[in-house]
């Protein structure tokens, strides 16, 4: 995960703390959040019925997804049904909402990482 889907990586930093409903990205960040979309179908067509994570039970691969399910999140990308629920079973852990939490009470602000509301640094 960390050295694919540069373009999404590079797009949309991870913010925690705001939503961007109205940002679009390029076409290189949409192949890359469908490309995404598609692992995760592949993944919850093959072991879906052992439990709601991407291999039915938690495992590494969702600790890697988190930032971007987050990212999807704040930038309002269209996920699919099947994606939605993932997505959802990711932001109700408890882990993650304690993640998130803390993340939206961080102060500390990095110019270079924040983008305008029309999805430019």
């Amino acid at each position: 995960m960390h050295s694919g889907f540069a373009a999404l990586r590079n797009e949309l930093p991870m913010n925690c703390r705001r939503e961007f409903p109205q940002f679009t990205p390029t076409e290189a960040a949409h192949r890359d959040s469908v490309r995404i979309q598609q692992i995760w179908q592949d993944c919850r067509d093959t072991f879906g019925a052992s439990g709601p994570w991407l291999f039915g039970a938690f495992s590494m691969a969702d600790s890697m997804y988190a930032p971007v399910v987050s990212r999807f999140q704040s930038y309002g990308v269209s996920v699919e049904a099947t994606g939605r629920k993932y997505m959802e079973t990711v932001l109700g852990h408890p882990a993650l909402q304690e993640w998130m939490a803390a993340a939206r009470e961080e102060t500390e602000v990095l110019e270079a990482e924040e983008i305008n509301e029309g999805g430019t640094n």
